[in-house]
């Protein structure tokens, strides 16, 4: 499905029923990731999974890519869609996103999972994203990239070019303690303790500004460790902890 919104094209998908369950992929993924966490929607769960503006069926702005315009374009879809409301899981950027929506429109986020998502990027992170590009990414990663994006390499260069923008732009993610103590909703942090991009003491200073936060460092995780090994347990404590 396709919502004109903000000046792009906005793809998503519904799948199941139930109370809402948003799912923000992260940079360079897409809503259907959702299937390798899941594989079905969770029982008693209507799953809403955005293609991220520039990923996917979506189409690109034609500026630089800024989160806080995707979470503008991920509240609209939930206005166009009628949630005023609803649960949410978001990875790495996805967690960015809702970062940015629970501090915009407090009240739209009820709980959420945040998965590996920092207040701000530190130096370590600009400086590999200043790095990116098709030889950085290797030839596996360009195949499973193609099959996510239907643009093909122009996309993915498209994305990559977005990617070391997000170097040089300091306004976007900076989440001060006041603007994180706006935030509502009842918020699991998720890091892991060994995640390359981001240092675990950036998951403690959410934590210290999110006044309903709660945090679960994961043992020997990298960046987003909720697929593989990790994915049974990720799934039972995100579950368990947006049902109660």
């Amino acid at each position: 499905m396709h919502l004109a919104v903000n000046g792009i094209t906005l793809q998503y998908e519904i799948a199941g029923e139930g109370t809402p369950l948003l799912w923000i992929s992260g940079f360079m993924g897409v809503g259907a990731d959702w299937r390798y966490l899941f594989g079905q929607p969770p029982p008693g769960y209507q799953l809403i999974a955005p293609d991220l503006r520039g990923h996917g069926g979506s189409s690109a702005p034609e500026g630089p890519f800024l989160f806080r315009d995707a979470a503008r374009d991920v509240l609209a879809l939930l206005d166009h869609l009628g949630v005023r409301r609803v649960k949410a899981i978001g990875l790495s950027g996805g967690g960015i996103t809702l970062l940015h929506m629970a501090t915009a429109r407090p009240e739209s986020i009820g709980a959420m999972v945040v998965v590996s998502a920092p207040p701000y990027f530190p130096e370590q992170t600009r400086e590999m994203q200043r790095q990116m590009s098709e030889a950085a990414l290797g030839d596996a990663e360009m195949n499973r990239m193609r099959q996510r994006h239907p643009g093909g390499d122009a996309q993915i260069a498209r994305l990559l070019a977005m990617a070391r923008g997000l170097a040089e732009s300091y306004d976007d993610v900076s989440f001060t303690p006041p603007s994180l103590g706006r935030i509502t909703a009842d918020t699991l942090i998720v890091f892991g303790d060994r995640d390359p991009l981001y240092p675990v003491s950036l998951a403690c200073e959410l934590h210290a500004a999110i006044p309903r936060s709660h945090l679960w460092i994961v043992p020997n995780g990298g960046h987003g460790p909720i697929f593989g090994e990790h994915q049974a347990q990720f799934v039972e404590t995100a579950l368990g902890f947006l049902g109660a």
